[in-house]
């Protein structure tokens, strides 16, 4: 398992997407398997950032670990406890008029990845994402 430890500041998200591509080069997946996990790291990056610390500045670590057949990430921080998986998906039946804002990009990480988890535990927000790639 490798680790980076940032700011949580959307300006530091090409560093993070820089240290997950590292660890993604190592399977043998696909462009667009590559594709969907960048979207789903920057989105999961990118929500840390803009609200997990009201005073706007606290640290993020991201881990990433993988296996012939996957990819697993993990963020912790201790910004404000938040599980964003418990918000209800959005209707996407609806035209965009008819939807509330926000929630789609939860939304699409829950779409893309094959397993999501949030836990709080000793002050720290949880998040964990892996995606299996079969060829």
């Amino acid at each position: 398992m490798h680790e980076l430890k940032v700011s949580a500041n959307v300006e530091r998200l090409e560093e993070v997407l820089d240290f997950i591509a590292a660890d993604a080069e190592i399977l043998p997946a696909d462009a667009k398997f590559k594709n969907n996990l960048k979207i789903a790291v920057e989105e999961i990056f990118v929500n840390i950032a803009l609200y997990a610390y009201p005073s706007g500045e606290g640290d993020v670590v991201i881990s990433a670990s993988t296996a012939p057949d996957n990819i697993t990430v993990e963020f912790r921080d201790s910004g404000t406890p938040y599980n964003p998986l418990i918000k209800t998906d959005p209707d996407t039946t609806l035209s965009i008029d008819e939807r509330e804002i926000g929630g789609l990009g939860i939304f699409m990480v829950k779409q893309m990845m094959d397993s999501v988890a949030y836990r709080y535990e000793d002050g720290f927000n949880i998040f964990t994402m892996s995606k299996h790639w079969s060829g």
